[in-house]
């Protein structure tokens, strides 16, 4: 196998080694698809039944690898409904018709590999295992089974157990990244609704308030303005490398994924296909679509609140100012925040940006590198605690219409909901509306 240097570097460094990937021969791909799977035999055969539906030209250089994953805590049922999620495939693999389905992919020709991360002694571990875990090491192990030789892209592509896809999806990703060169990226997503009101309540407003925040974010012209959804987003191999892999975090995975990303090339959206999410009630992460779903039940906070949309008029502000050409000292940065809020200057001074700042001017030669440091210092992360500072000191929160209807004015986008207050369709309507948007 003739792998790139980079990449035999990064494998003895970074990968584990417990973890093998069982496919059904030497076989090398263009493209790989990771999906952490756990307690998801019936979601997975719906997901393979949305990926079936796609261009099978595709499915020759194209490879589904499966992390079927718990931990020795994990509960027995969840641990039992691995084993037969792994054995199910395990069949497939060999070519074994168990069912409808698995005659329909073998008969495809569609390639799939699995990672045992269930059985005895090949659990996660309890501190890291997780979801981030479960990509990591999907993704390092997809690494060893690219066809470095071939000279289309190379790329890594991020799903769910739990989603589905449209059938132009697999078509339109390979497509895409190879005509447009793209390096990193996300597809456009829709959760799907369930048919109870309530939950269908629940999930748009998370929807909302996830698009909302990139929409603000995209007003403030801001460099990490792009959705951090897990299921949605890919990569090349060599970015991959660049950024020291997945993360082992047990949530927000996608995020520092996707922001380390962005540091080093353009997040690049894919609009032409969709992925859909689910929109069930979940524990399998801290936070996300299913804690919000499930949260919204308990009725602990107001789902209907989003940040400000002053917090985005103070961010475009101190973007203007900080991300131009110019280089000032940090006495004039934060002079000039002050200018623009008074809590803008607060949180400089909160997270010691003068010292920060005098680090990166005195230890950085070139202007090119300093605007570079720029990006690493005000980064998607504190970007997000900057909004979260404003909220606690400024800005409180305000209802997701009030909000919207301010930036909607704000960026000229005409809109005017028919719907009753409040009800489900009354939210969908905005929803419908952000969905549309487009920069």
């Amino acid at each position: 196998m003739n792998q790139p240097k980079i990449v035999k570097n990064y494998l003895k460094k970074f990968s584990c080694d417990k973890w093998k990937l069982f496919v059904n021969d030497d076989q090398l791909f263009e493209n790989i698809f990771v999906i952490p799977a756990i307690d998801e035999y019936e979601n997975l055969k719906k997901l393979f039944t949305s990926i079936l539906a796609n261009d099978k030209e595709y499915f020759s250089n194209t490879l589904f690898l499966i992390v079927i994953n718990n931990l020795k805590s994990s509960a027995k049922q969840v641990k039992d409904k691995n084993q037969k999620t792994i054995s199910y495939f395990k069949s497939i693999i060999k070519s074994k018709v168990i069912d409808e389905l698995s005659e329909k992919i073998i008969s495809s020709k569609l390639n799939i590999g699995i990672v045992d991360a269930s059985t005895e002694n090949n659990e996660m571990p309890e501190k890291e295992g997780g979801v981030g875990f479960a990509r990591k090491i999907g993704m390092d192990l997809a690494l060893k089974y690219f066809d470095y030789e071939s000279t289309k892209i190379k790329m890594l592509f991020c799903l769910d157990a739990d989603c589905i896809v449209q059938d132009n999806y697999l078509k339109t990703l390979v497509d895409e990244v190879n005509n447009k060169n793209i390096a990193a990226g996300y597809v456009e997503y829709e959760h799907l609704l369930p048919d109870d009101d309530e939950e269908k309540k629940a999930i748009i407003i998370y929807e909302i308030f996830l698009r909302y925040y990139v929409l603000g974010l995209k007003y403030a012209n801001s460099p990490f303005a792009f959705d951090t959804i897990g299921s949605t987003m890919f990569c090349d191999f060599e970015h991959y490398i660049k950024i020291g892999g997945m993360n082992k975090r047990k949530a927000a995975e996608d995020f520092y994924f996707l922001e380390k990303l962005a540091k080093l090339t353009k997040i690049q959206k894919i609009n032409k296909t969709k992925i859909y999410p689910s929109s069930r009630k979940s524990w399998r992460v801290p936070f996300g679509t299913g804690q919000r779903v499930q949260r919204y039940f308990q009725n602990t906070h107001n789902e209907n609140l989003v940040y400000h949309p002053q917090s985005f008029e103070i961010l475009k502000k101190w973007i203007e100012v900080f991300f131009t050409n110019d280089i000032f000292t940090s006495d004039e940065y934060l002079f000039k925040a002050n200018e623009i809020h008074v809590e803008l200057k607060n949180f400089l001074v909160l997270h010691s940006f003068n010292v920060a700042w005098n680090k990166i001017i005195n230890e950085t030669e070139k202007k090119e590198q300093i605007q570079k440091q720029k990006l690493f210092w005000f980064d998607g992360f504190r970007t997000l605690k900057l909004i979260h500072h404003l909220r606690d000191n400024a800005f409180p929160m305000v209802y997701f219409d009030e909000a919207l209807d301010k930036l909607f004015s704000l960026l000229k986008i005409e809109f005017e909901n028919p719907n009753k207050k409040l009800s489900w369709e009354y939210m969908f309507s905005y929803l419908e509306k952000l969905r549309q948007v487009n920069f």
